[in-house]
């Protein structure tokens, strides 16, 4: 179970590599993290609350100049974890 999520989110992730992130790109990661965990037997209300915290921080996402803006989404969503 855990290796199919990590598995998961490591190809989502590496879809973000080296991009300057749209709103699609944004959404389209969000949906797939969700789907992730949902596939992983994470609970429906859990995952609602971990995906509209990770967009809230997306959303209000100030550009650190050390990351690139896909580096900082993987940053948020390892932090909620």
């Amino acid at each position: 179970m855990f290796d199919t999520l990590q598995d998961r989110l490591s190809e989502t992730f590496k879809s973000l590599r080296g991009k300057r992130l749209s709103e699609a790109d944004i959404s389209e990661t969000l949906r797939e993290i969700r789907i992730a965990l949902l596939e992983a037997d994470v609970n429906l209300a859990v995952v609602k609350q971990f995906i509209a915290a990770v967009r809230e921080k997306v959303t209000g996402l100030e550009l650190s100049k050390s990351l690139n803006p896909s580096q900082q989404i993987i940053k948020i969503v390892n932090e909620e974890l």
